[in-house]
C-alpha cells in the first residue's frame, strides 16, 4: 500500500517529542521585519507544556496566511499558549549593533515578557541568533540586562513543522504589521501601510525622491538614497574606483 502523505500543516510533534526528553516547557520563536528598509525587526515566542492541546485550526507560518486570517488567530493564540510575547529592536537600534544583535535583542525584550522561563527554545532556521556566548557585553543592549537565555535548538523550516514557532510567527507579524501602518500614518508618502517597510516600488520612489526619515535603517545601503562609495584602489586599466560591496543582509530584498 502507498505511504500516506505527511501532514503539510504543523503539528506538536516535534514539541512532544522534545517534551519527553525533559523539556516540559517548551517555547518556539520566530522573527519578522528582519528584510525590512524601516521599522523594527520583531521576534513573537510562545510557550507551551504537556498539558496543551492542538494548536488553533488555521495556525500556521505567517507569510501563508491571509492578513484577515492571522488576525483572527491572535486571540485564539493568546488563549492557547502557556505565556507569550512580541519583543521588537527598532531601527536605530539595528543602525547601532547591527541586525544579528538586534534579533537577539528582540528576542530577549520577548523573553522578558514573558514571566515564565522556557526549558527549551525552538527557533526557526538554522543559525541561533538568539545565543551569544562569545558575544561580550551585548546584553547591555537589553532592557534591565534581560533573562539568561535558554538552550536552543534550531530547526529548518519549524514555522512550518512546529505548531509553537507558527503560532510566535503570526504573533510577531501581526503586531509588527500594526505597528508599521500606525507609523505609516505619520509618514504616509512611504506607503507603510501596504508595504509595512519593505521594499516595494511606492517605498522605494518615495525614497529617492524624499530620503529616509528617521525610521529607515540608515546604515543599510537604501535603494534609491545610497551612492556606492570607492574603496580607494582603482580597478586595473581604467581611472574608475570599485564599488563597495552590499552586503546580502543590507539588500532589503527578503519578506519576513
Amino acid at each position: 500500500m502507498p505511504r500516506p502523505t505527511p501532514s503539510k500543516k504543523p503539528s506538536l510533534r516535534v514539541e512532544r517529542a522534545l517534551q519527553r526528553s525533559g523539556h516540559r516547557l517548551l517555547a518556539g520563536m520566530d522573527e519578522v521585519g528582519r528584510g525590512a528598509l524601516a521599522g523594527p525587526v520583531s521576534v513573537g515566542v510562545v510557550v507551551i507544556d504537556e498539558t496543551v492541546r492542538s494548536a488553533p485550526i488555521g495556525v500556521k507560518d505567517s507569510k501563508l496566511l491571509t492578513e484577515r486570517a492571522r488576525t483572527v488567530l491572535v486571540p485564539r493564540i493568546e488563549r492557547w499558549a502557556v505565556a507569550h510575547a512580541v519583543g521588537h529592536a527598532g531601527a536605530d537600534e539595528i543602525d547601532e549593533i547591527g541586525i544579528m544583535a538586534a534579533l537577539r535583542l528582540a528576542g530577549l525584550r520577548a523573553l522578558g515578557s514573558l514571566g515564565v522561563v522556557p526549558d527549551l527554545v525552538i527557533l526557526d532556521g538554522n543559525h541561533d541568533w538568539l545565543t551569544a556566548a562569545t558575544d561580550v557585553g551585548l546584553f547591555a543592549f537589553a532592557d534591565d540586562e534581560g533573562p539568561a537565555t535558554p538552550p536552543v535548538t534550531t530547526m529548518v523550516k519549524a514555522d512550518m513543522r512546529c505548531s509553537s514557532v507558527a503560532a510566535a510567527s503570526v504573533l510577531a507579524k501581526v503586531e509588527r504589521d500594526t505597528l508599521m501602518v500606525s507609523l505609516g500614518a505619520e509618514h504616509p508618502a512611504y506607503g507603510w501601510g501596504l508595504n509595512k517597510g519593505y521594499s516595494a516600488p511606492e517605498h522605494l520612489d518615495a525614497l529617492a525622491r524624499l530620503g529616509p526619515c528617521e525610521l529607515h535603517r540608515r546604515s543599510w545601503r537604501l535603494p534609491g538614497v545610497h551612492v556606492p562609495e570607492p574603496v580607494g584602489v582603482l580597478n586595473e586599466g581604467t581611472e574608475t574606483m570599485a564599488p563597495v560591496a552590499i552586503p546580502a543582509e543590507q539588500t532589503g530584498t527578503a519578506i519576513r
